[in-house]
């Protein structure tokens, strides 16, 4: 499941693309895909050794074009262990809202992306999320949850004060903001209720089938109640000197 639309985010074979807390690795598996040169950097172990498994086996599967690498690695997203200008492509899906220093992440992003390069920066959506912090506290006071909850104009406010420049967005996920209100109404640790099994095998059975119906619903959807609010933003490219000097 995809939150990223690479429609909208152009990824073009050979483009050096940074997954910053990719999780289980969805996007940089994605990407891989695609024939892109993947680092998917996380800071949970676990997850990154069974991220560089898949990799594994995509390769061994011939899932990725000729040419296509990929690489997981434990890194701090304050402190990234790469040179400036290092990428074509960053990608950071459902990581901001956990770390307090989202400037200084956002920071990093920009120092490592190259000018001309694109970033793609996914969050919780902001009405839908707030629904699930009044249904429960146990949804977000927990180590490493969620800590802040994005309005959309702070969120592209920030990506333009750390130099961006946004150019799309839109709203993703809505099947999957009643799940998340249920489990928030039940408990967010009780998968045994019966509203909350009966929506998630709707959610398993839609994701594996991809029926139009459900797609053609989420769609409508998306923009009332979507769950994920993504951003699509370029580094623009400095001027050069012989253009600052013709300026003047």
């Amino acid at each position: 499941m995809l939150t990223v639309d690479f429609s909208r985010f152009p990824l073009a074979p050979g483009d050096r693309v940074l997954d910053l807390g990719c999780g289980a690795g969805r996007h940089a598996f994605e990407c891989y895909r695609r024939g892109a040169r993947v680092v998917a950097v996380d800071r949970n172990g676990e997850e990154i050794r069974e991220v560089a498994k898949w990799f594994a086996a995509m390769k061994e599967a011939g899932e990725a074009p000729e040419g296509a690498t990929a690489t997981a690695m434990e890194g701090d997203a304050l402190a990234l262990p790469f040179p400036d200008e290092s990428f074509d492509v960053v990608i950071i899906s459902e990581v901001m809202e956990h770390i307090p220093d989202d400037k200084g992440v956002l920071a990093e992003m920009v120092r490592v992306l190259k000018p001309g390069g694109r970033i793609a920066v996914t969050v919780p959506r902001y009405g839908p999320e707030k629904v699930c912090w009044a249904l429960s506290d146990a949804y977000h006071e927990v180590e490493g949850g969620h800590i802040r909850i994005y309005k959309a104009d702070e969120l592209t406010g920030k990506l333009r004060e750390a130099g961006l420049k946004p150019y799309g967005s839109h709203h993703a996920h809505a099947l999957h903001a009643p799940y998340w209100w249920l489990k928030c109404a039940f408990g967010v640790d009780n998968d045994k209720a019966l509203p909350v099994r009966a929506y998630h095998k709707l959610l398993v059975w839609d994701i594996m089938k991809k029926p139009f119906a459900t797609r053609l619903a989420e769609q409508a959807l998306n923009p009332l109640i979507g769950k994920s609010f993504v951003v699509y933003a370029t580094k623009p490219h400095l001027p050069s000197l012989g253009a600052e000097a013709d300026a003047r």
